[in-house]
């Protein structure tokens, strides 16, 4: 259950086995510009500037989940024939996507990250919302700094390795996919080992849930590392405290260390200082109410009320029996999720949408001078595109009673669309099926569903295929679950102007 293709690919990016023998593949017989994307989003846009002058390959396939898909060794051969590589990055794709991108693309070949590069050509970003609606603390794992002081870049990684557990029970870190599949990160329950270990991008942060076998004082110690061209530097090992059920407060030899019992909190590698360390935001505001607290002085709660019981699901036997009781902090947000500070999905806003035209255009043309006229033209037409779509949202979106332009969903990728063309983000939903949510979320999401009256909460497709829980919990407030489409395509939306005009029909439809 843990990352043997990530492996895999992993050794044959490093090891530079990178099949530049292998032929040219029939594009270059046609003397077409071979460019690959990151995603489908993406495809579609570079297809549209590059007509036929460019063969545009997506690595992650319609109707895959960009945040999680992991590269094949087909995928590394793509990437070796191309001349153009177009990601949106922002911590948006897999590091591992990333890395092969940036170990793989040939000398002289035009890398460009789009969603950094659209903001010279105006395009706004807005900082990522991540309301997790919890009752209990939200624990993840972050890297602080750039690390370019040790000449980190974007392909550089850290680890955050668990050498040792003391404690009553078995500790356990997984990630629940958006598709409801778990991943292990962490446990202790076989030894711990080398598999006990979680790479990330510097600058990230991602989201896992706790679970805890046995009720008492559980002690993890961690080991942080950064990797970068220059090397390997280890920072010095650290104990993060946790207290299962019974309240620190009262507990022998927790008196007098900060409590850690709400809002997001983060096991923190500082690669510019050094340091390993807790990051926390009790109230949810940002980087405004972020505190940065000693390890050594500190003690995470998990609570009486964060006792569950282990899902049915065979998915799950990993954790314990089903039905048996466990004390878990849950993930909150659904999804193997790798974030910075800034909301990555910027082609939700059409106006973002034409810059990242306008980046596509340059990076063509730096790889293929002679098609600048073309390429040019092709994206000025549709640019135009774009400019009807932003309208044909605004009027759609404009025909919702002003007090129902609510949107509640479970995919943080919705901001820009809220931002730029005036819906109101009112919350998300939890629609894991490894974490049932809890009596005071549901209570919050029936408050807030009463106190707007507001008629459908909204999912995309792939989600809602498998999220008996947001069903439940719509049905219990007589609300409608609708479609909405921010990451990938499928049958039924198979372009980005589809997708913008699906969703402002079914905003319209089922707001209205």
């Amino acid at each position: 259950m843990r990352r043997s293709l990530r492996a895999a690919v992993a050794a044959l990016v490093t090891s530079g086995l990178v099949l530049t023998g292998c032929g040219h593949g029939p594009q270059a017989a046609e003397h077409r510009l071979d460019v690959v994307t990151t995603t489908p989003v993406l495809a579609d846009l570079a297809r549209n500037v590059a007509g036929d002058r460019a063969t545009v390959t997506s690595l992650v396939p319609s109707g895959a989940d960009p945040h999680t898909y992991e590269p094949s060794l087909r995928d590394v051969r793509t990437v070796v024939h191309s001349k153009v590589a177009l990601s949106n990055y922002l911590m948006l794709e897999p590091h591992s996507v990333i890395k092969t991108i940036d170990a793989s693309l040939p000398s002289g070949a035009v890398n460009v990250s789009l969603a950094e590069e659209a903001q010279k050509y105006g395009a706004e970003v807005i900082p990522l919302v991540e309301n997790a609606n919890l009752d209990t603390v939200w624990l993840g794992l972050r890297v602080i700094g750039t690390g370019a002081a040790r000449g980190a870049d974007r392909s550089s990684t850290v680890h955050l390795r668990l050498v040792g557990v003391e404690g009553p029970g078995v500790l356990t870190a997984y990630v629940t996919g958006t598709f409801g599949r778990p991943q292990i990160y962490y446990s202790s329950g076989d030894g711990v080992d080398d598999r006990d270990d979680v790479e990330l991008p510097t600058d990230a942060h991602t989201h896992m849930s706790w679970a805890f076998s046995a009720p008492g004082v559980y002690r993890a110690r961690f080991r942080a590392s950064i990797q970068t061209s220059r090397g390997t530097t280890d920072l010095p090992e650290r104990t993060l405290t946790l207290a299962v059920g019974a309240d620190p407060r009262t507990t022998p030899g927790l008196a007098g260390r900060e409590v850690v019992d709400k809002g997001h909190a983060d096991l923190s590698a500082d690669i510019d200082t050094g340091q390993t360390l807790l990051l926390s935001d009790p109230t949810g505001g940002g980087t405004r109410t972020q505190r940065r607290l000693d390890l050594d002085h500190t003690v995470v709660w998990v609570p009486p009320k964060a006792l569950t019981e282990i899902p049915p699901s065979p998915a799950f036997r990993f954790l314990g029996r089903p039905g048996t009781s466990i004390h878990q902090l849950p993930q909150a947000v659904l999804g193997a999720h790798v974030h910075g500070e800034i909301d990555p999905h910027l082609w939700m806003s059409v106006r973002n949408t034409k810059a990242y035209v306008q980046v596509i255009r340059d990076a063509l043309t730096r790889a293929d001078p002679a098609g600048r006229a073309q390429y040019a033209a092709r994206a000025e037409r549709y640019s135009a595109q774009l400019d009807e779509t932003a309208r044909y949202v605004d009027r759609k979106i404009a025909s919702i009673p002003r007090g129902r332009r609510q949107l509640i969903t479970t995919h943080d990728a919705y901001g820009y669309l809220a931002h730029e063309h005036g819906m109101q983000v009112a919350g998300f939903v939890t629609a894991n099926p490894g974490v049932e949510p809890s009596l005071a979320a549901r209570r919050k999401l029936s408050r807030t569903i009463t106190d707007l009256h507001v008629p459908a909460v909204f999912l995309e497709p792939t989600v809602l295929r498998s999220s008996s829980v947001l069903a439940a919990v719509a049905a219990d407030n007589g609300v409608r679950v609708c479609p909405i489409y921010a990451d990938t395509f499928d049958e039924r939306v198979t372009t980005y102007i589809d997708l913008m005009r699906f969703d402002a029909d079914s905003l319209a439809r089922c707001l209205s």
